[in-house]
């Protein structure tokens, strides 16, 4: 064997060695960067599902919870407050529903899939402030017309008890129901429908 084929072979070997270590060495190196992009298990949960147990929810009553890192409103009328939405039609600027804010299944004159149920993000959509609940009749401020609902003091936005936003007020949109569904009569799941 020559000296030149010895060489060859040395050669061809350094070479792949090196950029075999070259590879693995840019595969660790690369590894946090692309790391970075996956998002964090605290983004994860911040997108993740609730389960809300609903089962000691008395009639008149809101309870809230966060889902995104937004308030989340689960309240359950009593048959006075149903009996009073389809009287307020007259009033509202989107009695139907027309605006896409609540799921399809929730696009109905309770905006729930439970007439006695309802869930909504309790965010006004007018700048973000989030509404009080007044069940009650209305003091004089809130007007006449007003059979219980959600009042935004800010800016005076006001919401019956299907969270429809009143016409002539800053609120533009009716307020936005989440995507949910029924684990059992006891269980809500705010943030999944499949």
């Amino acid at each position: 064997m020559s000296d030149q084929q010895v060489n060859n072979s040395k050669r061809r070997f350094l070479t792949i060695a090196t950029g075999a270590a070259g590879a693995a060495f840019g595969g660790l190196a690369a590894t946090p960067f692309i790391a970075s992009f996956l998002p964090s298990e605290r983004a994860k949960a911040a997108g993740a599902p609730v389960e809300v147990d609903i089962s000691k929810l008395e009639a008149g009553q809101k309870i809230n919870v966060e889902w995104r890192g937004k308030p989340v409103w689960v309240v359950k009328r009593t048959p006075e407050m149903l009996a009073g939405l389809p009287k307020l039609d007259g009033k509202l600027a989107d009695p139907k529903s027309e605006v896409d804010h609540q799921p399809e299944y929730c696009k109905n004159g309770t905006r729930s899939i439970k007439p006695e149920i309802w869930v909504a993000v309790g965010v006004c959509t007018h700048l973000g402030c989030s509404p009080t609940f007044r069940p009650d009749l209305a003091p004089a401020d809130l007007g006449p017309e007003w059979l219980g609902g959600f009042y935004c003091p800010c800016h005076g936005s006001k919401f019956d008890l299907a969270g429809r936003v009143y016409a002539g007020v800053p609120a533009p949109t009716n307020l936005v129901v989440p995507p949910h569904k029924y684990l059992s009569d006891a269980m809500l799941l705010i943030g999944e429908d499949k």
